[in-house]
């Protein structure tokens, strides 16, 4: 299933989005444009390599500073390759300006970087031996789905299922399609916990970062005075629409 669409209507031009993807097209446009060595030393600097944390001795021979947390903020703004870029500007682009329309520019920016960090976070504790630099935006995108989700449970969301040839095109509820996309995090993040070598995929940083954003979207909304009614198919997961709490 691949999500083309969403269905909520924003007040404002989300300017905060714009950047966080332009800032991330920038910054691989420089990672590409390096040579192969520099770019192996520039993501295991800048990446998230858990090992580095808890075995600052194997950190100090291989040239990383163990006492620099910097990479929890810049692993956010690495990718893997242009699948992985489009596919992450994809999901932030889909699902980034309705969010920061409800909380605003700044508060958005500050939610991103929040639930960017509880997901490497998340990462490190659940693969805190591992010696390979995870990167990619995704931990805090995930955090974005989980606020999309806790804010517009009941908007819609066109996916697309390719069947051979054939486009097939249909919604979902939001919260069904997001409730989906999480159980099979969990799924995966725990088959890949108890076979870590199989894995390639920073699961646990996407569980992390969505519980983030379900739990921290509530503080940062925007004021009611601030903003335009809500809409039937809009409001919190399990609260009134009109008062949103």
């Amino acid at each position: 299933m691949i999500p083309i669409q969403t269905c909520v209507p924003v007040r404002y031009p989300p300017i905060a989005n714009y950047a966080l993807i332009g800032l991330n097209g920038a910054v691989f446009l420089f990672q590409i444009s390096l040579p192969a060595a520099e770019q192996e030393a520039f993501v295991y600097s800048f990446g998230l390599v858990p090992a580095r944390f808890t075995h600052p001795e194997w950190a100090l021979r291989v040239g990383l500073d163990p006492r620099s947390y910097l990479p929890f903020v810049t692993t956010m703004f690495l990718h893997g390759g242009w699948l992985h870029l489009i596919l992450n500007m994809w999901s932030l682009w889909l699902f980034g300006g309705a969010v920061e329309d409800r909380l605003g520019s700044v508060r958005y920016l500050l939610f991103y970087v929040a639930c960017g960090l509880f997901a490497g976070l998340a990462h490190a504790a659940a693969n805190a031996e591992s010696t390979v630099p995870a990167v990619g935006a995704s931990g805090a995108i995930a955090g974005v789905m989980g606020a999309y989700m806790r804010l517009f449970p009941y908007s819609r969301i066109v996916l697309l299922v390719p069947i051979l040839f054939l486009p097939l095109f249909f919604a979902l509820p939001a919260a069904l399609y997001v409730a989906i996309w999480f159980i099979l995090q969990v799924v995966q993040g725990t088959l890949a916990t108890l076979q870590p070598q199989a894995g390639g995929v920073a699961w646990w940083a996407h569980i992390g970062g969505f519980v983030a954003g379900l739990v921290i979207v509530p503080l940062l909304h925007r004021p009611r005075r601030d903003y335009r009614p809500h809409y039937r198919d809009e409001g919190i997961l399990g609260f009134r629409p009109r008062e949103g709490r």
